[in-house]
């Protein structure tokens, strides 16, 4: 599996990447291969405030649907509009093409509550 090391992770599989005092997010190769093939993304609009933890935009598979996890706080300042017509880049490219969101965080010490890559490795084993 690949697991960038600059970017932090959530037990839930998210991943968030510091861009300046913005942070984009997307779900990791671990869970992208879990959850089979992406068919439909649901994100949130632009403008939205997410908490840390709560559900921010929501992934459907050929097997179910999946909640994805805000990694940080603030507000959502942009959305990956491409996963509309094209959700498979999730699955294709989870780290670049296959973003989520942006989100321009309100809290900058929640960015420590996430697990570096190598702690985010002994999770998924």
């Amino acid at each position: 599996m690949n697991v960038p090391k600059e970017l932090r992770y959530m037990k839930s599989h998210e991943w968030a990447k510091q861009e300046g005092g913005k942070v984009r997010v997307g779900i990791s190769d671990h869970a992208q291969h879990e959850i089979t093939d992406v068919v439909h993304v649901e994100l949130p609009a632009v403008g939205k405030k997410v908490e840390q933890g709560q559900p921010c935009a929501v992934v459907e598979s050929v097997k179910s649907a999946f909640d994805i996890y805000a990694p940080v706080s603030g507000t959502v300042v942009e959305v990956n509009d491409a996963l509309s017509s094209s959700p498979e880049l999730v699955n294709q490219s989870p780290y670049e093409k296959g973003f989520f969101l942006v989100i321009e965080a309100s809290n900058q010490a929640e960015w420590e509550k996430l697990l570096p890559a190598q702690d985010y490795e002994k999770l998924i084993g």
